[in-house]
């Protein structure tokens, strides 16, 4: 049997016990395959008819029964060998291209097809951001090793672009047992990504250079978060007036990583905010999405157009957020810490307009 039979093996499993079970979501847990949903007929006999049905198909089967749902695990023996993870290799090498890039052009530097070596300068932008990026993506890696669900290693995504990359992001494998497994891997990138982030501004801001103010056509202007500014008050103290702030490259990574973060915790769908939002309030979580979409679009019409990529964005993941195996298991005080301290760090980091 071979992995691209999964699909066909779900529907068919679905279709016959489509008048006994009403399915809320499918995952493939590896070789396997996890259906999870509610009976429409009493728990023993789901057992015994939805067992012999499954068993007339060929497909081996565990059900597990809970107070409001069912779990069928359905073991297709579908094995997939460890293979070299090129594609997650190719793309961090051609982020780090893009980000030096980014980097070097950052220093006023170009011509690098007859200069190559040039490219080399942007190596502080690209140090710090990726550093940023992996911290956050291993801070998910680790965490779902820990907890035992299956991901994938972190994939990141190279752009020639303002900012050198559009992130990363890593695959869920397997389904997160109960709430309080899925705000840890959740809340546990955001949390390092945030970290290193920290670091490199206050690094990059004690490199950076305070000038007089311009204006016009050309510009440049990064908003300010209320971390950011709280940093930079510490660091510098107060600008004098008339003057601003020429950030250092470095003091821009670190930007571009509260950013990042901000994003990311943004409560839509599979975003990390989703996530956490989803462990600690359940399914009021898709109320939360809707509103936040709503605020969404009116900072996108009075604000910054930008907005609107992530509400088209929002729309195309959904806002909500499938179920766990197990809603019922409360999260412990140390978990519900944890998700109030990402939510703190949204609010640090929220910037209205990021660049105008």
């Amino acid at each position: 049997m071979r992995k691209s039979d999964l699909p066909n093996i779900a529907r068919e499993a679905a279709n016959s016990l489509s008048d006994i079970l009403e399915i809320e979501a499918i995952y493939n847990d590896g070789s396997d395959l996890i259906l999870q949903g509610k009976t429409k007929i009493f728990h023993s006999d789901f057992q015994h008819l939805a067992g012999a049905r499954l068993t007339n198909l060929g497909y081996q089967n565990q059900i597990e029964t809970g107070d409001a749902s069912v779990t069928l695990r359905i073991i297709t023996g579908v094995k997939k060998g460890k293979q070299v993870p090129w594609v997650n290799i190719v793309l961090f090498l051609l982020t780090v291209a893009s980000t030096l890039w980014t980097g070097a052009m950052y220093y006023g530097q170009s011509g690098f097809l007859q200069h190559p070596e040039r490219i080399l300068k942007g190596w502080p932008y690209s140090f710090w951001l990726l550093s940023i990026l992996t911290f956050h993506e291993f801070g998910h890696y680790l965490t779902s090793k820990y907890r035992k669900v299956k991901v994938t290693l972190p994939y990141f995504i190279p752009a020639p672009t303002l900012l050198g990359t559009l992130g990363a992001f890593i695959r869920s494998k397997s389904p997160f047992k109960n709430r309080g497994e899925l705000l840890e891997v959740g809340a546990m990138g955001p949390v390092a990504g945030f970290v290193v982030a920290i670091a490199a501004i206050i690094v990059g801001l004690k490199l950076s250079e305070v000038v007089p103010e311009a204006s016009g056509a050309g510009v440049l202007i990064l908003g300010d978060s209320l971390l950011f500014s709280w940093l930079g008050d510490l660091v510098l103290g107060k600008l004098p007036e008339g003057h601003t702030l020429m950030l250092n490259p470095v003091a821009f990574a670190g930007w571009v990583g509260l950013l990042v973060t901000m994003l990311n915790l943004l409560p839509l769908g599979q975003l990390d905010g989703g996530h956490i939002l989803y462990a600690m309030f359940g399914k009021k979580q898709f109320i939360i999405s809707r509103i936040t979409l709503l605020a969404l679009v009116l900072m996108a019409l009075f604000l910054w157009n930008g907005w609107f990529i992530w509400i088209l964005f929002g729309l195309l993941m959904r806002p909500g957020h499938p179920p766990t195996l197990d809603d019922t298991k409360p999260l412990t005080p140390l978990q519900k810490s944890l998700g109030w301290i990402s939510i703190l760090i949204f609010i640090l980091c929220f910037i209205p307009v990021p660049i105008s």
